[in-house]
């Protein structure tokens, strides 16, 4: 028991003077503590564009909404259904009701072109034409500005995000669809979700405008419980009429998600981990110099009777303490740098543009403190063990 006490004590001692002596090497610890938080800027920043764009796709529905698309299409663009699909589809049971009946909205998805704000460049912009109950089945739509589009005119909303991202969608302003010329009456929020960078329109005015007869590509429902969603399903898989495929909103979109995702966080690691090399050969250096210009001094305390286990804690705990400093520093900048920052980016399921704003989260900030932290580790294991392994009688010697 003493032993364990005797060695807290030399631990102790040996970090506090270690710490106490960094603002004479200020030069090399603060190119340490720099680098570190540039590795850990660079993946806030590029890791909150994932994280905001998830966000963004996995907030879209609930688990009480449900879309409905012709088998075998992964995404609306390569869906299709008739009339008289859509009727049967209405009749299922599970669907929420109201006075005007069945909460299930048939739509069409096509794709447009607009100019970026930003570039002047064309982007691919969702327009979607619903049906008079998409509002009552998505539930989080607000009309923010202007108002709703009647029904049977050329009359579009935009999502707040598409508003912001793209030129031509101010309320009051006319934009060219086809052959017609489409007035925008209102923008929508709805809670930040992918809609928002939708434009929509009257679906029986849509239908003629693209030439698609009666038909829609996807039908949007409001189950009455997320329990029904199974008797939902299972109605119309078995249904000799159909050939369809229901899936929950919420996982339609998170599975949307993944591809986009996936490919910004392995690109965010990978350019991470190469500046993470050129951080810790700066921990390195900075450790190595430190444990340098100290040897006598180590060596003094070795032959006073501390021991080697001490001495590499101590220096572990120095490297540490720098790596925290620096990831906290990178985490703050990135935080101030890309929370919150507007943009838009495909979506290759649809080929369209999701606007989204960067999430910088808690649990992205924690990572990269641990990334920044596991860096100081590294950096600060090899120097500790020169300092322990030295022999003391060289290490009095030195100069």
């Amino acid at each position: 028991m003493n032993g364990l006490i005797n060695w807290f004590v030399q631990v102790t001692s040996l970090t506090a003077f270690n710490l106490r002596t960094i603002p004479e090497r200020r030069g090399s610890a603060l190119s340490s503590v720099i680098g570190i938080a540039g590795v850990v800027l660079v993946l806030v920043g590029v890791l909150s564009v994932a994280s905001g764009f998830r966000r963004a796709m996995v907030s879209s529905g609930s688990p009480s909404e449900a879309i409905v698309l012709r088998s075998g299409s992964d995404s609306e663009m390569t869906s299709g259904l008739g009339r008289d699909e859509v009727r049967v589809i209405e009749d299922a049971p599970g669907i929420a009701r109201d006075a005007s009946g069945p909460l299930a909205s048939a739509e069409l998805f096509v794709i447009i072109n607009l100019p970026k704000r930003s570039t002047g460049t064309d982007a691919n912009v969702s327009l979607r034409g619903i049906s008079p109950a998409a509002y009552a089945v998505r539930g989080n739509v607000r009309i923010v500005a202007g108002r709703r589009f009647t029904p049977g005119r050329n009359e579009v909303i935009v999502g707040a995000a598409a508003a912001g991202q793209f030129a031509g969608l101010d309320l009051g302003q006319d934009i060219r669809i086809g052959q017609n010329d489409w007035h925008v009456v209102g923008i929508f929020t709805a809670n930040g979700d992918v809609s928002e960078s939708e434009i929509w329109t009257d679906a029986s005015v849509l239908q003629p405008a693209y030439h698609r007869g009666d038909t829609f590509q996807s039908v949007y429902v409001r189950l009455a419980s997320p329990g029904d969603f199974k008797a939902f399903k299972d109605s119309l898989t078995t249904n000799p009429q159909l050939n369809v495929t229901p899936v929950r909103l919420s996982d339609f979109y998170a599975e949307h998600s993944t591809v986009v995702t996936e490919f910004i966080q392995r690109i965010g690691v990978v350019i991470a981990l190469l500046m993470a090399l050129g951080a810790l050969f700066g921990a390195l250096n900075t450790m190595y110099s430190a444990v340098a210009a100290r040897t006598r001094e180590i060596a003094t305390l070795r032959a006073l009777g501390f021991g080697s286990g001490p001495v590499i804690v101590s220096v572990l705990v120095e490297s540490l303490a720098l790596a925290l400093v620096g990831g906290v520093v990178g985490g703050v900048a990135a935080y101030l740098a890309f929370n919150g920052h507007k943009t838009s980016t495909i979506n290759w399921q649809t080929f369209s543009q999701v606007a989204f704003s960067f999430a910088v989260t808690p649990g992205l900030l924690a990572r990269a403190i641990v990334f920044a932290m596991t860096i100081g580790l590294v950096g600060g294991l090899f120097p500790a063990l020169r300092a322990a392994r030295t022999p003391i009688a060289t290490a009095l010697r030195e100069v």
